[in-house]
């Protein structure tokens, strides 16, 4: 026995083809677009915030020697952090930026599920396409029962198409919904361990930046 044996052109399309075009259907295109470039996700090490966590700490030493406007001129990646940033230097109340910050994390949260939603939907769908394939395959081997010669193809159409369908739902789908999802986990709990030096340093320079505000107000 080869591995060719269990390779059948006609099963697998039907199942990768037939997996692919239902997930589809019933996923919005930006959630299917996410759950392709989530795959990026699972070559990368987790989330951590503490590289993050040393920038907020950097930026803080700068708001403490030249001011909270000295902020402005950062230049920084991470969309939180320089949210959180930006808040600061506009003067914006701590709740204000705390609040920003939460619904930044959930809003990510939600991305991350629907992105691992899609591949849990796959997994659902790649058996059904099994049985397709089964059902596919017993047509054909009882239209062919004249000959005998092609009743081997249809079955293997038949038994394979199932066999395709359990391993593309339990070694590639389902998997890949799970690492998602612990993914998304980590990073949601890292991320809230910026929400306290960000709203610690709008804290401290709130009054300076308040007053920065007014000047600018009363120069208008």
């Amino acid at each position: 026995m080869t591995p060719g044996t269990f390779l059948d052109p006609l099963a697998l399309a039907i199942v990768i083809g037939g997996t692919a075009l239902a997930t589809a259907l019933r996923t919005p295109f930006a959630d299917l677009r996410r759950a392709v470039a989530a795959l990026g996700v699972l070559t990368r090490r987790r989330f951590s915030a503490t590289s993050l966590l040393e920038q907020i700490t950097a930026q803080d030493r700068i708001a403490r020697r030249h001011g909270a406007m000295a902020l402005d001129r950062s230049v920084i990646a991470d969309a939180d952090v320089a949210a959180g940033i930006a808040g600061v230097v506009d003067g914006l109340a701590p709740e204000v930026i705390a609040a920003e910050l939460d619904a930044r994390r959930r809003a990510r949260i939600e991305r991350h599920l629907a992105a691992a939603d899609c591949w849990a939907g796959a997994a659902e769908a790649a058996p059904a396409m099994g049985m397709v394939g089964t059902i596919v395959g017993l047509v054909v081997m009882f239209t062919r029962m004249s000959d005998p010669a092609a009743i081997g193809g249809a079955m293997a159409i038949a038994l394979l198409a199932t066999l395709y369908g359990a391993l593309v739902a339990n070694l590639i789908a389902l998997p890949i919904a799970a690492r998602l999802r612990a993914a998304a986990r980590v990073e949601a709990a890292e991320r809230q361990r910026l929400v306290a030096p960000l709203v610690a340093l709008a804290v401290r320079e709130a009054p300076r930046a308040s007053g920065v505000t007014a000047i600018r107000a009363n120069a208008a």
